[in-house]
């Protein structure tokens, strides 16, 4: 027997003075009030009911039994509130991981507007280019860059991250503009990552349908984009970056977008959450939030 329906069996019998009464408020019969009451009675190994055929009583164990008893069940009742309550209403801490330079530069935004919406939500952002478990280290969202599948994981698909081939100005004035892709191998690039990860160095693109990928070296190479976006500015070479990163450097012409005709392949971005258990509010509307703000598209 359930443990928790035995002593809410056990706490009516009480408070209505008979199995009869107990057995009619909760729609069993009164054979089952008895052996709930047995059930609990066989688990504390004593009485808990004195009962005759006309009256029952408690015994001392019974009384403080009891008391213990509506305290448990009024425990419960308020913890299944609060669960029910967060599912309903986003609240409490949210956990969210993200790549450094989409969560510094393009989420830290959405995030604010969000806490200014859900009052009752705190969110605990970490980022790191690293590929993580979401399960593993306990992220309620996981916005992940590329198409790695995660078991386990529910994914809600965002807007492709889009790349663009840039330089400065006096960058393209001494060192002239490249027309093709494999022109760059003529050229200081800015490669994100670590020196060591040769496979970092490669930059794929798109041209009627077809996939080109180039290799591409530089003098300069850095795990983050800050770095390599004020080395840009600053003319020390051509970089590879996030559109919605480079949008105002861009509009501002302190870049200049080259290899126009030839598109540096999108990657796919998606958000994460676990599939195991119902989503909460917060994860929701979170969720939901992302995607309206960074919208996929066919």
């Amino acid at each position: 027997m359930d443990r928790l329906t035995s002593m809410a069996v056990y706490v009516k019998a009480v408070d209505l003075g008979s199995f009869a009464a107990a057995a009619e408020a909760l729609g069993m019969s009164p054979q089952m009030v008895s052996k709930h009451i047995v059930f609990l009675e066989d688990r504390v190994g004593t009485t808990l009911l004195n009962r005759t055929t006309r009256r029952q009583s408690l015994t001392d164990i019974g009384r403080t039994f009891y008391e213990r008893c509506r305290l448990i069940l009024s425990e419960t009742e308020a913890a299944e509130g609060i669960a029910l309550e967060m599912h309903r209403h986003p609240k409490g801490l949210l956990r969210v991981n993200a790549p450094k330079t989409f969560g510094a530069l393009a989420l830290a935004p959405y995030i604010t507007r969000f806490l200014e919406t859900y009052p009752d939500v705190e969110v605990e952002v970490t980022l790191e280019d690293r590929f993580v478990d979401p399960l593993e280290e306990g992220f309620d969202v996981t916005i992940r860059i590329g198409a790695e599948e995660t078991p386990g994981m529910v994914a809600v698909p965002l807007s492709p991250y889009q790349l663009v081939v840039c330089a400065a100005p006096a960058y393209l004035a001494r060192h002239g503009t490249p027309q093709t892709p494999e022109e760059l191998a003529g050229h200081e690039c800015l490669i994100f990552g670590n020196r060591a990860g040769h496979s970092l160095c490669r930059w794929l693109f798109e041209q009627n349908g077809r996939q080109s990928e180039v290799h591409v070296s530089g003098r300069l190479y850095s795990n983050d984009w800050m770095v390599l976006l004020n080395a840009a500015v600053d003319g020390h070479g051509v970089a590879l970056g996030a559109e919605l990163i480079l949008r105002t450097e861009l509009a501002a012409g302190r870049l200049v977008p080259v290899l126009q005709n030839h598109r540096a392949t999108p990657r796919t971005m998606q958000a994460l959450y676990p599939a195991a258990r119902r989503p909460t509010a917060k994860v929701m509307r979170f969720v939901e939030g992302l995607a309206e703000t960074f919208p996929a598209r066919p």
